[in-house]
This record gives C-alpha cells, structure tokens and sequence, in this order.
C-alpha cells in the first residue's frame, strides 16, 4: 500500500496516543513507524530492515507472511463479514472453532469456549465467570480474587486489579476491591532473599495458604496466573510452583485461572504453558497467537467440571449477562481455524523449545561478557535480559542508558522491547538458528552501547 513518508513522519504521535505510552514523551520522541513485514523481518518508513525479535507482542507467532491466515480472513470477509452472537444467531466458523478447541485442549480439560476479543476481554470474562459459577454454588460470599505480584493481565479494571505491577495501577486507583497479590516466584528479587527456585515455590506456596487463611477460604473466588510471567519480566516459576498452586485451590474450593494470552498455542515449548507444568486450570484465558495477531480475537476456555455447574443449573444465576459485540466474528474465527493446523504443520511449539533454549544459552554467554546484564531469565522463545547500574546492588540501568541498548541494537537490524530494565525477547516461533545468531549478535552490540 502506497504511503506519503513525509506525512507520517510530519504527523507521528500528534493525534494519537499510544498505549504504554506518555503522549509528550511520545510527541518528544516519535516511535518507530513500521511499515511493511515479511516473515520474521519488519521494515520502517525509510525503508530499514529489522528482525522482529518482539513478535508483534507476543502474538505473531507464524511470522507475517502466513498465507492460509490471510487467504481465510478475505475469504470470510467475501463471505460474512460479521454477525452478532448473541442469543438466538450464531455463524459457522465460531461453531466449527469451538469443536476445534475443544479437541486442542483435551489434555487440559477444557471442552468449552467463551470467545471475546482479546486478552483483557478474556480476562475480564473468567474474573466474572467465575464469581458466577461460585453464586450458582450457593457459594455467594466467593468474590476475591488473589494473584501474583510482577503478574500481568491486562487493562480492563478487573484486570488492571489483580495486575502486580504499579505501573498499570497507581494512576486509575482506586481499583476493584477484594483483589490481593502474594509475592512473585522471582529468584533475582523477592522478599524473601531466596534465590533457590525450588525453595521460593515453596514459600511462595505457603504464601499463599496464608493469604488464603487470612482471607477465608470461603471469600475466595479464584487465584490466577501465569503459566510463565510475561510483561512483568519474563519470570518461569520452579516447575513445582503450579501443582502445588492447583493442589492448594482444590484443597479450598478456590477455581484456578491460567492467564495463557502469552503462553497458549506453543510459546512455552509446550501447546500450553498449563501442560507444561502438568497442571489442569478450571479456566484458561487465551488470545494473541490464536490469529497469530491478524485479527483482534480471544477464548476463555473452560473446564468439563466448571462447564457442568452452569449448563446443569436451572436457575437465574446461570445466565451469562456478560458478552462483547464482537465475541465469536465469523472473521477471527475463521483466521484461528486457519491458524491451528499451520501451528501442527510447522511443530512451532518444538521450534520455540529447540530456539529457545539457543537464545536462552546465548543470552548466558552475553551475561558473562557484560557486567550491565544482572540476570538472564527464559523458557521456551520467551527470553529477557534484565540489565543493572550495579551488580551488587542490582540498582535497575539507567532509562539513557538502556535507550542506547535499544536504538544500537535496531541500527544493527533487531527490534527489541524494552521494559523498564528488561530487554524482552519474545519472537515468532518460526525464528531459525540463524535468526536467533542474529539476534544474539545485535544484542552483544547493543550491551556494548549501554
């Protein structure tokens, strides 16, 4: 598509804000303005050419050029472009997705879908299911809910509630009430100075049980986290963490949500980051990858058992007074149709383990090379670098300076996220050997510049 450089360049942060953004700092400093992509590779308005080592946002997991998700989409556009699925209509490409995830998340229990339009929405629909399967219960005092703090969950209110990190809380408080955070099974830095994996899953385990005895039990509606924590850092918890997590809520009648936005369909090294750690959540909220971000789409799956207390009841308290004009588009039902065989086809789950694990030991090498690398954090193609003044103080980089790290490395063909001291790397997970020496190579240049 043709574009008129000078215009966007001349008006380029004026009258938009951006999210996760400050509008004068973006009229200050004018982000980068993308223009076209190809497979891995973005290229900018003046024509410079980045590996996309960000992945989108998590989410463009089979890289740009995946013509089976473009082909569905203009052919759903040709054919129903949108309809409502609110009660009394439904289309045909949300009724053949919700068999075909119903199939894809067996091994997790999940036979139900609620579909809405995005991470935050997904979110924001367990938080409400939830507190309703517990009133269908009789189990009407159950409305809290308890998460983890460096936790990410988006930015609807019920979301930016239970989130763990300031930064999407301080300024829209004051937040819904009965949402409480335990500490992060952060080894680099928690509370508890513990930087044994294994022992900080067990404290942060015990953490909770105490919160839970502090709360009553009988309060609680859900615990929800991440398989892996990914905006608050890239945090992957001792492989102990989340069974002892679902034992403690099956133990107190407390639902277990798992935020996989970031993790479902493979990101992990595993078809979702639940199984990975062999756990089966009563809820999974899913979005980003499900369209490998063509199209603004995402799930709340629900557990066979979950399912049952509402399909069974008879009452009020089982009707579903929550839903979004665009849950269940004919249009991104028929692009994550296109997506889960491609997701088979291209095994990107076992490509996100093999890579990851390339970029993981890379980004150890680059540690031991440079001081301003406090700790290395990864599973799977979810990968971060978090970067210091001071090793033994761990005082965070200075914003400057880490600006360097950014601008170096996208000179040297690599766009990176950073987030305040952390360096997140999260791309497609049909990146090659190659590409991850590439972006290997950038990132020691961009150390160097810090």
């Amino acid at each position: 598509m043709p574009f008129d450089s000078n215009f966007l360049k001349e008006n380029n942060a004026k009258f938009q804000w951006h999210p996760m953004a400050h509008p004068a700092e973006m009229q200050a400093n004018p982000p980068k303005i993308i223009c076209e992509a190809e497979g891995v590779t973005l290229t900018d308005v003046d024509g410079h050419k980045t590996l996309d080592s960000v992945g989108g946002l998590w989410n463009v997991n089979l890289g740009y050029s995946c013509e089976p998700v473009k082909k569905a989409i203009a052919d759903q556009l040709a054919t129903l472009p949108y309809y409502s699925a609110f009660r009394g209509t439904a289309t045909a490409p949300a009724i053949e997705l919700s068999h075909a995830l119903k199939e894809w998340f067996a091994p997790d229990g999940l036979g139900r879908a609620f579909f809405t339009s995005g991470g935050s929405d997904s979110v924001e629909s367990a938080l409400r299911l939830a507190r309703q399967y517990h009133k269908i219960r009789g189990d009407r005092d159950r409305t809290k809910f308890i998460s983890l703090k460096k936790g990410y969950h988006g930015t609807h209110f019920g979301g930016a509630s239970i989130n763990g990190n300031a930064n999407f809380r301080r300024n829209y408080e004051p937040l819904l009430p009965g949402c409480f955070q335990i500490a992060s099974p952060y080894p680099y830095r928690n509370p508890f100075n513990e930087t044994d994996p294994a022992k900080l899953a067990e404290l942060v385990a015990a953490s909770l049980e105490d919160e839970i005895g502090f709360q009553g039990a009988d309060t609680i509606a859900a615990f929800i986290m991440e398989p892996v924590l990914g905006a608050g850092g890239v945090i992957p918890p001792h492989e102990t963490l989340m069974p002892k997590v679902r034992e403690i809520c099956d133990r107190h009648g407390i639902l277990l949500i798992a935020d996989e936005v970031i993790t479902a369909f493979g990101r992990t090294g595993a078809w979702s980051g639940s199984r990975l750690w062999g756990v089966q959540p009563d809820m999974m909220c899913t979005a980003k990858a499900i369209t490998n971000g063509y199209y603004p789409f995402g799930a709340v799956m629900i557990h066979d058992k979950v399912a049952e207390v509402f399909e069974s009841d008879r009452s009020s308290f089982g009707a579903i007074g929550h839903g979004y004009t665009y849950s269940a588009h004919p249009v991104g039902a028929a692009a994550a149709l296109a997506c889960l065989p491609e997701m088979v086809r291209l095994k990107v789950n076992e490509n996100a383990a093999a890579r990851g694990q390339e970029l993981l030991d890379g980004l150890k090498a680059l540690y031991q090379k440079h001081e301003v690398v406090g700790d290395v954090r990864g599973k799977g193609l979810m990968c971060a670098l978090e970067l210091v003044d001071d090793r033994a103080s761990k005082k965070p980089i200075d914003k400057s300076r880490i600006g360097r790290v950014f601008e170096t490395m996208y000179e040297a063909g690599v766009m990176v996220r950073i987030s305040g001291p952390n360096m997140i790397f999260s791309p497609p997970l049909v990146i090659t050997a190659e590409d991850v020496q590439t972006i290997l190579q950038a990132t020691d240049a961009g150390l160097a510049a810090a």
